[in-house]
């Protein structure tokens, strides 16, 4: 081959790679969630989107490739002075999406660095208006209108910012120190007060038990008193009625009652001595006894037996009997008196005094306590 054709070949395969190489920049494939601008000849001419896309090589030109999706930005600790000219840090995490692609390439030279400074200046002009203690507990206005102005300032530049967060706020070193004395004084007066409160609790609690413990076993001696009194009262009854279903002689009662006088005087602490009426009625028949026991001793022969001598000393015993019954009827009567001042209010029966003479049986009296008249 001359040199003419090797020539040829040559541009041929030149021409060739040209049109292949044409061909393949001709074929655009964008991915998905991203918009590329074109430009021709300097100048914006469409926009690419997802997918198979052709265009004009060496004409056509990809000015940005733009991210669809919503997007995640953290900002440097910005400086920010409060109301109380304390100077806090405070770190900013931003969400947003670009719904404009061909806006926010030449609207906005850097919508990122804008935005960040657009943040900067708002969180400013925001915590200006509060002091430190807001600003901490207010967290959630200040992102409300931090969204506010960034949504209608970034409107026009194609970006829609979707929320914007306060991720820490710093306080200086020494505020810090005593923003922790203060919580630790906080949480020990918190834990002071609970603990009054359980005491509190507690001694109610024991009280409560101890005024129920007493109330229950004031009840229970009350109940037992009641049974024992009711037991005693039933033994009274019953042994009262036994000893009238027997009625017993006159004698008998004077022996018994004779019986139970040491027994009721025994003890020092026995001041009142009850004497019923019985006593005396008994003495009275002691008396006829020994009045009866004269008349027989009359009937006896002089010589055997000194009737004069029996009967003195009959009447003497008889007379000695009626002094003690009286002494202690008085005894009983004074008593009475000084508890009550009416034996009847006490339920006792009166006690009746005795004369000496009357004790005796003799006729001189009718029993009443005044001679008999002729």
């Amino acid at each position: 081959m001359g040199a003419i054709e090797i020539a040829l070949l040559v541009i041929a395969i030149g021409v060739g790679l040209i049109v292949l190489v044409t061909l393949v920049r001709s074929v655009r494939v964008v991915p998905q969630q991203t918009m590329e601008i074109v430009e021709r000849l300097g100048k914006y001419n469409r926009t690419l989107d997802p997918g198979l896309n052709l265009h004009v090589p060496f004409v056509d030109t990809i000015r940005a490739k733009v991210d669809m999706r919503e997007q995640v930005v953290t900002f440097p600790p910005q400086p920010v002075i409060t109301s109380d000219n304390l100077n806090v840090l405070i770190d900013t995490v931003l969400y947003y999406r670009v719904v404009d692609p061909v806006r926010a390439t030449y609207e906005i030279a850097n919508f990122l660095y804008a935005v960040e400074q657009l943040v900067g200046t708002t969180l400013r002009n925001v915590i200006g208006n509060f002091d430190l203690e807001r600003a901490l507990t207010s967290r959630d206005e200040i992102n409300h209108h931090l969204s506010g102005v960034l949504d209608e300032t970034t409107g026009r530049w194609g970006i829609k910012v979707t929320r914007v967060e306060i991720k820490a706020i710093e306080p200086p070193p020494s505020i810090r120190d005593s923003m922790e004395k203060q919580m630790r004084a906080e949480r020990d007066r918190r834990a002071a007060i609970l603990t009054a409160e359980g005491v509190k609790q507690s001694q109610i609690l024991t009280a409560e038990g101890d005024k129920q413990s007493a109330v229950l076993r004031a009840d229970g001696d009350r109940q037992a008193r009641i049974l024992t009194a009711e037991g005693q009262a039933k033994a009274i009854r019953t042994e009262f009625n036994a000893i009238h279903e027997a009625n017993p002689s006159q004698k008998v009662l004077a022996y018994q009652y004779l019986q139970a006088l040491p027994q009721i005087a025994n003890g020092s602490a026995n001041k009142v001595w009850i004497v019923p009426t019985e006593l005396t009625r008994a003495l009275e028949g002691m008396g006829g006894a020994l009045g009866g026991l004269a008349n027989m001793v009359g009937d006896l022969p002089t010589a055997a037996v000194d009737t004069g001598a029996v009967e003195r000393e009959a009447a003497e015993a008889a007379e000695a009997a009626a002094r003690e019954a009286a002494a202690v009827n008085a005894q009983v009567r004074a008593a009475e008196a000084q508890v009550s001042g009416d034996p009847a209010q006490r339920g006792l029966p009166a006690p009746q005094a005795v004369p000496p003479s009357a004790a005796l049986g003799g006729a001189d009296y009718n029993g009443v306590g005044e001679p008999e008249r002729a």
